[in-house]
């Protein structure tokens, strides 16, 4: 593990750097809008806003890097993502920071791209996965330095945004000065959307649900904590709690994922991602109720993700598996737009506490349509299931692609094996 981390450690630290920039811009959005006496509704269309960008430019980068390669792509659209995190607390407007929230979510998406290719490039077949892993949990541990930090300066103030822009600036050097040889750019043909329903039914309608949920984790969790009038430590605590415990389930879950059937897995964790929340509803705001919920959520929805790739891969043959790797992000990232959105609208109506209701909603489906696609097909034998590798779903789909070819080198040496014996 030290010799893989050795190879790559220069991009690792440059993600986490990037993490810990779009983590504090995330959070201080719904903290900075509540100061600013923004509406429930606007901070939901600033926070799909995001997600509008960050599909977008997950279909434009690979083409961009195709025609002016890599090192330009990313040193441009790092450029544009520092100079959009300094320009929030300029104009405290709405649009104005709407059209700055698809910028920087466009800028985002096209940096992954870019750095996830050269991660991809610089693993093999036998140290792709750990170093997916590794890279899982730079990120993670971005997004939970980064709650830490929101508490330096007062987020009334210019001082945290132009921090997480200095953060995304230093990002970029190590990654630079270290990503060598620039990787080979292919174009992969995705499967659509039908395609893929009809290969794994729950896979994409399962996607398509935990994208809101994301979606409403990632961008609506600090607006919930400024409108129930929650302290900015508290805040960041809360989100914090959200990705410590994605980080902290996500290994057990891949555990049990390889080792029963997925659809019971899906069901359980949407029924207790479901519980969670409402333990979070009925919280009354006590902030160790609500870490509680928030590490448990966190702790079902993000491994959900991977599971749900998993899951979707059992119904796939090998070559199908890339060009699928495009389809679930699009669907997710469809998810992760009318999330927030909805999200927002419901709050609107019933206060903070629709932040929970909406949650819980959305992992009631999963786990209901979980429990009726059971009815519909008998499961995979267990011994027949495709392996499991954590995905973030804040990752770009270079790194579900190159999640896709770990499982398939993994079956190929399989097949190879057994033709041996």
């Amino acid at each position: 593990m030290l010799r893989v981390l050795g190879s790559v450690w220069a991009l690792l630290i440059g993600m986490i750097l990037i993490m810990i920039g779009n983590g504090m811009q995330s959070t201080l959005m719904g903290v900075r809008g509540g100061i600013e006496g923004f509406s429930t509704s606007a901070l939901s269309i600033i926070t799909a806003g995001y997600f509008v960008g960050f599909l977008a430019g997950s279909r434009a980068a690979p083409v961009m890097i195709r025609r002016v390669g890599h090192v330009r792509v990313f040193a441009a659209l790092g450029s544009f993502m520092s100079a959009g995190l300094i320009a929030f607390p300029l104009i405290a407007d709405p649009v104005v920071w709407t059209v700055l929230r698809v910028i920087l979510g466009f800028c985002l998406s096209g940096v992954y791209v870019t750095a996830e290719s050269w991660l991809n490039n610089a693993a093999d077949n036998q140290t792709r996965g750990k170093v997916l892993s590794a890279y899982m949990i730079a990120q993670t541990l971005g997004m939970v330095t980064a709650q830490g930090l929101l508490n330096l300066a007062d987020a009334a103030g210019f001082v945290l945004f132009v921090l997480s822009s200095i953060l995304v600036s230093l990002s970029f050097a190590p990654i630079l000065l270290s990503a060598s040889p620039v990787p080979v750019t292919e174009a992969t043909r995705a499967m659509t959307l039908a395609q893929l329903y009809r290969r794994s039914p729950l896979g994409t309608v399962g996607t398509l649900l935990l994208g809101g949920v994301f979606a409403a984790q990632m961008g609506m969790a600090a607006v919930y904590g400024a409108k129930a009038g929650l302290a900015v430590g508290q805040v960041s605590a809360f989100i914090a709690a959200i990705f410590v415990g994605s980080l902290a389930l996500q290994y057990p879950i891949g555990w049990l994922s390889d080792r029963m059937d997925r659809r019971l897995l899906i069901l359980v964790l949407g029924m207790t991602g479901a519980a969670a929340t409402w333990a979070g509803f009925v919280s009354g705001g006590a902030l160790p109720l609500l870490l509680g919920a928030a590490f448990l959520m966190g702790g079902m929805a993000n491994p959900l993700y991977s599971l749900l790739i998993a899951y979707t891969n059992d119904y796939l043959e090998l070559e199908e598996m890339p060009a699928a790797s495009s389809a679930l992000v699009f669907i997710y990232g469809i998810g992760a737009i009318a999330g927030p959105l909805v999200t927002g609208g419901v709050m609107n109506v019933v206060g903070p506490d629709g932040f929970w209701l909406v949650l819980s909603a959305l992992f009631l489906a999963i786990a209901g349509y979980a429990a009726w696609r059971m009815t519909r097909r008998p499961a995979i034998p267990v011994e027949e299931t495709g392996a499991y590798v954590g995905v973030l779903p804040t990752s770009s789909p270079v790194a579900v692609e190159a999640a896709q070819e770990w499982v398939i080198d993994n079956a190929e040496e399989a097949g190879e094996d057994e033709a041996d014996l």
